[in-house]
């Protein structure tokens, strides 16, 4: 039986939740294994079959663990091995892995650009800008909280056109945007705020990993400047000098 500390303060089913990410995290468990069954995990630890569903509950929530009714739970495929090139593309990039590309739209709204935004898109400062803001999924798990600028004058009844394309790129096609690039990228590493945490669905705990980048059109005018959180536990980045 392994110990676990019953007077820490910390609940049963996170201390077992957290030495089972370690396990997953460590490769004890591959992507795509089973874990043990509840009978075996309450051997283990030597807890209620309640404090183990708890336990595998947290673990599903963080996006490391799916439950397959009759047949367990079972590893996630792992983490998002994430491509920054120049034609950086987001459903790309998970097709490409298997994973398959969603996302949940929080907010569609026309803001006058701060300074820090106009700055990025080299508009002036107070013009309007469509601000979109929304975390994308893979397989139906947060991996990207994500914050959009576009110029308003540009893409007129945005909202609109979105919801007829599949796809951000299909939907600047049909502004005649035929082909775009990544001006800029930079990457930073911080701690979530408490909402970012609760959207990506991953303990506090855990860094984030901070992407600014700048998309250009063929003439090089910037045409969207974002600020995207990711979760690390579920992304690494692989940058393409190409």
């Amino acid at each position: 039986m392994e110990t676990i500390d019953r007077k820490s303060g910390s609940a049963l089913w996170h201390q077992i939740g957290e030495i089972l990410a370690a396990d997953i995290a460590a490769g004890t468990f591959a992507a795509g294994a089973r874990l043990p069954t509840e009978p075996e995990l309450m051997d283990r630890f030597g807890v209620s079959r309640f404090t183990v569903r708890q336990a595998l509950a947290h673990l599903e929530q963080r996006g490391l663990v799916r439950a397959e009714q009759g047949r367990g739970t079972f590893v996630h495929k792992g983490v998002l091995d994430y491509t920054l090139s120049k034609k950086t593309r987001f459903s790309k990039n998970l097709i490409e892995q298997g994973f398959e590309p969603g996302g949940e739209l929080l907010v569609h709204e026309i803001v006058p650009a701060s300074e820090h935004v106009a700055a990025r898109l080299k508009l002036d400062e107070g013009v309007p800008v469509i601000r979109r803001r929304g975390v994308m999924t893979a397989d139906g798990v947060p991996v990207e909280l994500g914050e959009t600028y576009y110029p308003a004058v540009r893409f007129p009844d945005f909202d609109r056109a979105r919801l007829q394309y599949p796809t951000i790129t299909a939907t600047l096609a049909s502004y005649g945007i035929r082909d775009y690039e990544r001006l800029s990228t930079e990457i930073e590493a911080r701690m979530p705020s408490a909402e970012e945490a609760r959207l990506l669905r991953q303990p506090k705990s855990v860094p984030v990993l901070v992407i600014l980048k700048v998309d250009a059109d063929s003439d090089g005018v910037p045409i969207a400047y974002a600020e995207t959180v990711w979760s690390s536990e579920r992304v690494t980045f692989k940058v393409d000098m190409g």
